[in-house]
Parts: C-alpha cells; sequence; structure tokens
C-alpha cells in the first residue's frame, strides 16, 4: 500500500486518475509524513475508536486513521474522488467512504449505527471557507462528539483560541469555547500541502466540554447578543444591540442590566467574557 504522505505517491495517484483540483471545493492535499502523524497523535485516536473524517480528499490522512482506529466513516462531498477512495483504501476493511454532504447527514443516526451511541472523534482536514459552518453545525446539533481535530486556516485556529480584548476575540472564539475547549497543536507552513495555499495552517483540537462553562436559559439569545456586538465592533455594547435586527430589547434595558453587572453603559462588546455574556442575557430575559 503506496503511503499517500509521500508526495511522490500523491502525485502518482493523481496522474493515475487525472485528478484535477477543485476551486469550489477548496481542495489542498497534506503531503507531509510528520503532520498527519502528529494530528493523529492529537487526537488521540485508539483502537477502541470510532472515527468520523470529514474531506478525506484522496485518502492520505484516512489511511493513518485506518491503521489506528477501530473503524472510520469518511465523508467527501466530491464525487471525483470516490473511485480514488476505493482504490487508495482498498486494503482497509474498517473504513466506509460516504459520498455527500456533511452539513447534510444525520450524523447521530450514524453514531447510533456504528458507535452504539457513543461519542464520536471527529477529523477533519477542512477547506477555509466551510471550517466554522461546519464545526457550529457539530456543535449546535448536540451531535455526541469527544472531540474535533481540525487542520484549519491558522488565524482561524488563532480565533477560535483568542480571549476577551485581542483583535482576534470574536462571536468564534465565544461559539468554540461554550462548547469546547480549545488548543493549537501544531502550525503546519503552505509547503506542506498540494496545491500550496497562499496562507499558514494549524492544527487545533477542540475537546467537548462534558458541562457547558455556563448555565443559560436561552441559548439563542445569548449568540444573538454575542453576534450583534462583534458585527459592529466599533460601537458600544448598547448601540450595537440597538442596531441589530431581532434584539428585541431598548438601550435603556441594556444599559440598566450592564449596571447591574457592574459595567459602564459605554463598554465594548469585545472586552466582555463568556460568563458576562451569559449574565446579561439571563439579565435581559428577567427583565424583559
Amino acid at each position: 500500500m503506496a503511503t499517500l504522505g509521500n508526495p511522490q505517491n500523491t502525485i502518482a495517484i493523481l496522474k493515475k486518475y487525472n485528478f484535477n483540483f477543485q476551486k469550489k471545493f477548496g481542495q489542498n492535499f497534506l503531503i507531509d509524513t510528520r503532520v498527519l502523524e502528529k494530528i493523529v497523535h492529537t487526537a488521540g485516536i485508539t483502537k477502541h475508536d470510532f472515527v468520523l473524517e470529514i474531506g478525506p480528499g484522496i485518502g492520505t490522512m484516512t489511511q493513518y486513521l485506518c491503521e489506528c482506529a477501530r473503524a472510520v466513516t469518511a465523508v467527501e462531498i466530491d464525487k471525483n474522488l470516490i473511485p480514488i477512495l476505493a482504490d487508495t483504501l482498498s486494503a482497509y476493511e474498517n473504513v466506509e467512504i460516504m459520498h455527500d454532504d456533511i452539513l447534510k447527514v444525520d450524523i447521530n443516526s450514524l453514531i447510533r449505527e456504528k458507535n452504539q451511541g457513543k461519542p464520536v472523534k471527529v477529523v477533519a482536514n477542512l477547506p477555509y471557507y466551510i471550517t466554522t459552518p461546519i464545526i457550529m453545525g457539530l456543535f449546535e446539533s448536540h451531535v455526541l462528539i469527544d472531540s474535533i481535530t481540525i487542520m484549519v486556516q491558522k488565524e482561524v485556529a488563532e480565533r477560535m483560541q483568542a480571549g476577551p480584548g485581542s483583535k482576534d476575540y470574536g462571536a468564534l472564539s465565544l461559539a468554540v469555547q461554550y462548547y469546547a475547549r480549545p488548543e493549537i497543536t501544531a502550525n503546519v507552513p503552505p509547503n506542506c500541502f498540494m496545491p500550496r495555499p497562499n496562507v499558514g495552517s494549524a492544527v487545533i483540537r477542540l475537546t467537548r466540554h462534558k458541562e457547558t462553562p455556563v448555565q443559560i436559559s436561552d441559548e439563542k439569545l445569548m449568540f444573538a447578543l454575542i453576534r450583534a456586538s462583534f458585527n459592529q465592533r466599533r460601537k458600544t455594547l448598547v448601540n450595537g444591540l440597538n442596531n441589530a435586527a431581532g434584539i428585541p430589547y431598548t438601550k435603556q434595558q441594556t444599559a440598566e442590566a450592564l449596571e447591574k453587572m457592574g459595567l459602564p453603559s459605554n463598554v465594548r462588546g469585545e472586552t466582555l467574557t463568556l460568563q458576562q455574556f451569559a449574565q446579561l442575557s439571563e439579565l435581559l430575559l428577567n427583565n424583559s
């Protein structure tokens, strides 16, 4: 079995199938064995694990996952890659290839069927334009996940890990940190991919919280407040919420809630912690 982490083997398989990279799918294939080993190590894959891989490409990472996991289901959206995957993964009996869009897959029923309803480990080398919808889709649908280990654009990984007051801190930071503990484990330069992307990448592991760090009555409201306060970063939180469609509170109600929290009425959203956003949403909900 030709290991695809070796660039020559990747080139050979692409030539064999006359494969053309699709811009619309943001395809960049990993060609560095050390990075592949690092991802599998970061994900903590063992022989007990069922792994869901999103976007296997030509099966580079899948080969490594099959070596370490009990079973792997790889979901690939590009139909041109399905025959290639059947070839590159032919030596493994513990893998299933699904031609589908991960955003349309019923992951909970997949987990019930393949993993007796126990939490799954997700591994992915995601196209950058779809990173956030996929991660948030997995978290918001309350799929049974142990961890998500992903390769993403370096600045996106930094945003997921950022804390209050920094320029990278935003709605994505808060959403990820509400559901999981983010940890960047490796930076990956462009020359580790084929074709080379224009940006650096990073491997980040999101370990799902057993219990969310804040308890709130209305998750949707809290995230609506978070999005509204970061949509207009330069505005005060009071003005940001007042200008946002779908936020039903007056400037006075928001200012009163902030006063109860011991915060000035001219505070900006980017300085608030997750706990403070949770507190704000509870105060507004109870006083409306």
